[in-house]
């Protein structure tokens, strides 16, 4: 939709129809304590700031100010240490590009959300928008980049979508279910899953495809087979050593990223278990390294570059003025065989 649509100009109107004084006569305070919860003050109670904060974000107010975004797009992350992130970046960067702007990025340490100043370097900074990519913001900082009409979208959301703020996913539940039903037609019973952490959205939705696969096949899901761990290969690799030390072992993996799947190779090798003449290995992702590891991995793609760039692109649309047709966007996911499976080793 366009910046000129009727649609567009409408959001505008009522966005400028939006005051200090409004916000407070529906929060029932006064206006100048709502200046304080918007310009970021101490002094208002806990749950005032929170009812003026979703007061705020409901109604789409933004403050009256003149001053041009910077030519920039800022990209949020929780770490910048795995080639998914650089997947990620691949695709933002190519519509950026296309909109003459330039991708900045933040990486958080490995926590959910941005430290308490962040919002406040944000505002300052103005960017044209904002891919927080799984990452939880706070009630604060959600109300300080709406207030400042910096728009926000929210890539691989750690938990469940606020319906308020776009985001932008993948069928991380139907490409669970693939994986397991490939395995499963391969022969497979002895299925084990090394999960990423369940506070992510994505790694609840792979696991709840899982089970679905197993329970309709009619195959019950063993509790000794659960694994949870970081997502990555060391804590793949400890997973895995755990699992085939185990008086019935898997004859199968699906683990919640490539990471972790290479990760299954280490542990394979040191208890000289082969792949997949042994043990059948699938991960998630697809990440491009992969179709060379040793066998090359059996994966579930996900669309990161894409998903990258729709996030970009909803940016844009909100940055227009005009309201995206979805607010949420959930890509599609395929399973690629390669050589990490095979039927389940015979019985002796």
């Amino acid at each position: 939709m366009s910046s000129s649509s009727p649609e567009a100009g409408a959001g505008r109107r009522s966005r400028r129809e939006m005051t200090v004084a409004r916000i407070a006569d529906l929060a029932g305070v006064s206006a100048p304590t709502v200046s304080k919860v918007i310009n970021g003050h101490a002094g208002v109670a806990v749950d005032t700031r929170r009812r003026i904060e979703d007061l705020i974000r409901e109604h789409g107010y933004q403050r009256a100010d003149r001053t041009p975004p910077a030519s920039i797009v800022e990209v949020v992350f929780q770490a910048l240490d795995s080639p998914w992130a650089l997947e990620i970046i691949r695709g933002v960067e190519q519509v950026a590009r296309g909109h003459d702007l330039a991708v900045a990025l933040t990486e958080m340490q490995g926590h959910l959300t941005p430290g308490r100043g962040w919002s406040d370097q944000v505002r300052s900074r103005r960017p044209a928008g904002v891919i927080a990519v799984s990452a939880e913001l706070t009630r604060r900082q959600l109300a300080h980049l709406s207030t400042a009409g910096i728009p926000l979208v929210v890539l691989d959301p750690s938990g469940e979508p606020q319906h308020q703020t776009p985001s932008v996913g993948a069928m991380n539940w139907n490409g669970g279910l693939t994986a397991t039903r490939h395995l499963l037609d391969l022969g497979h019973r002895r299925i084990a899953m090394i999960n990423g952490p369940d506070r992510y959205l994505c790694c609840r939705a792979r696991l709840d495809g899982y089970r679905a696969a197993m329970d309709a096949a009619g195959v019950p899901v063993d509790p000794a087979l659960l694994r949870t761990a970081p997502l990555y290969v060391e804590d793949g690799r400890d997973a895995a050593a755990a699992l085939l030390e185990l008086p019935d072992p898997p004859t199968a993996v699906f683990t919640g990223n490539d990471l972790q799947a290479i990760g299954v190779y280490a542990a394979a090798r040191a208890a000289r278990i082969r792949v997949p003449e042994d043990l059948s290995v699938v991960g998630f992702d697809d990440l491009t390294f992969v179709q060379w590891s040793d066998p090359p991995l059996t994966t579930v793609r996900q669309p990161l570059t894409d998903m990258g760039a729709t996030a970009a692109q909803l940016v844009m649309t909100l940055a227009a003025g005009a309201r995206p047709d979805h607010s949420r966007i959930e890509l599609p996911t395929s399973l690629v065989v390669r050589h990490s499976t095979a039927g389940p080793p015979r019985r002796s």
